[in-house]
């Protein structure tokens, strides 16, 4: 029994060592989150980022070695529009600020709960922008700080701040698409543009946005759809969820955008396919509705899109 227990804990921990050696974008378990940020090799370690935008809960409690970076400090207004991504300039220096760096392993969460519960979305969208600015190595903690807390895995409010980070020289903006190159892919063969957003927000039935509906030939698939009912920060399985996606005509054939209405659910919509469901072609429309919906040139739809 002893020998199987240090087989199994041997296997885990040559899994995280090897996957921390290449570098990746993934899922990971909390289990293989402790063990990560309990390494006795103090320069193996990663860095632990908390994205969640209340610093009061941060305050509250989370887990050891965390650095907090409000995911809403990488935005802000912009020619009136809100909650637009600053400038590459501005975004690198609170990056560097925030430890992330070019040769170490990020780990990323917020918490989870059932509906409305939507921290996650946080922590996909500060993985897209360190995916965007050339990091190689982002996990996102699986279930977040509730699923850790149920495995009554110890939290801290001790502050913990990483030393400035170095960024990779190359970016990777082709992740994203702005408007203009949005409106020059719409309608071509093999493209599908996804709304990440609830479907009464897709169809205009909503009292948030300044124009109601969804970019002509958008089709719906709610993020909600890829994560477990009761704790919105753990992803399902893509075996599970690729018959939703197929019905819905997401394949990996295609060409896919994807947008929401500020760009959080779309970010994890994004990161799903890309780093779940390993679609070779998602990019994310940084701007979203709140941005498109401003210009009053481009034209919506109510409709219900489906893919024929």
């Amino acid at each position: 029994m002893i020998r199987s227990s240090l087989v199994v804990g041997f296997a885990l921990l040559w899994t995280v060592l090897c996957s921390t050696s290449r570098g990746e974008i993934s899922v990971i378990s909390c289990a293989q989150a402790k063990q990560m940020i309990e390494n006795p090799q103090e320069q193996q370690r990663p860095l632990v980022i908390d994205t969640r935008g209340g610093y009061k809960d941060y305050f509250r409690g989370h887990l050891p070695t965390a650095h907090h970076l409000n995911f809403d400090t990488l935005r802000g207004t912009d020619s009136g529009v809100p909650v637009q991504y600053l400038p590459d300039d501005l975004t690198k220096a609170l990056l560097i600020r925030a430890g992330v760096d070019r040769n170490r392993t990020h780990l990323l969460y917020a918490t989870g709960a059932e509906l409305p519960n939507d921290e996650i979305l946080s922590t996909s969208m500060v993985a897209y922008v360190l995916e965007k600015f050339g990091v190689k190595d982002i996990r996102i903690i699986d279930g977040g700080l509730a699923q850790w807390k149920t495995l009554g895995y110890p939290t801290t409010q001790e502050y913990f701040g990483n030393p400035p980070g170095t960024l990779p020289e190359q970016m990777n903006k082709p992740i994203g698409i702005g408007v203009e190159e949005l409106m020059s892919r719409l309608g071509k063969p093999g493209v599908l543009l996804i709304d990440a957003r609830p479907h009464n927000e897709y169809i205009g039935q909503d009292d948030v946005w300044l124009r109601k509906g969804h970019i002509p030939g958008a089709i719906s698939f709610h993020w909600a759809k890829l994560m477990q009912q009761d704790n919105t920060h753990q992803f399902l399985a893509a075996d599970r969820v690729e018959r939703d996606l197929a019905a819905a005509g997401v394949t990996k054939d295609k060409e896919i955008i994807v947008y929401c209405g500020t760009s959080r659910e779309g970010s994890l919509l994004r990161f799903y396919l890309s780093h779940v469901a390993r679609f070779p072609n998602v990019r994310l429309y940084e701007g979203s509705w709140k941005e498109y919906a401003s210009i009053k040139q481009l034209p919506a739809e109510t409709k219900e899109n489906v893919v024929k």
